[in-house]
């Protein structure tokens, strides 16, 4: 509950005496970080979405535009591919791939340049083939 500034009370005394009486009740008692140096980013210049930010970073997610999330993927699908269990796993890995940049080559999204094409699925099988070779 919210109380009226009483007339005749300069503000400055009113808002000391909410302190204080709050203060007295406990409230600030138990504030999170409270007794804590402050943090080190404190006097980096202001960013009107610090939380959402130190949110991100505390959940370990990132945001990326759709075109560098998904050259990101396209990696990871070469990984996944050249680790696949059979050619059929590496047809599949890369054909979904190549699915999702055809999407977006058709379809581009605000920001930046996709810079990929879809995967050529025969020379990654080869590949894939000639890494099974070596290694046996």
């Amino acid at each position: 509950m919210t109380e009226r500034k009483p007339p005749g009370v300069s503000f400055e005394s009113w808002t000391d005496k909410q302190i204080r009486d709050a203060e007295a009740r406990g409230d600030f008692a138990h504030l999170p970080g409270a007794g804590k140096p402050l943090p080190k980013d404190v006097e980096a210049t202001y960013d009107e979405q610090w939380w959402i930010k130190r949110k991100l970073a505390r959940e370990g997610l990132s945001v990326l535009p759709p075109t560098l999330a998904l050259r990101k993927e396209a990696e990871d699908a070469l990984v996944a591919a050249a680790k696949a269990p059979s050619e059929r796993a590496v047809r599949k890995i890369v054909e979904d791939i190549n699915v999702r940049i055809r999407d977006m080559m058709f379809k581009p999204p605000p920001g930046p340049p996709l810079g990929l094409k879809p995967y050529d699925v025969e020379d990654v099988v080869r590949q894939w083939r000639e890494r099974r070779t070596a290694a046996s």
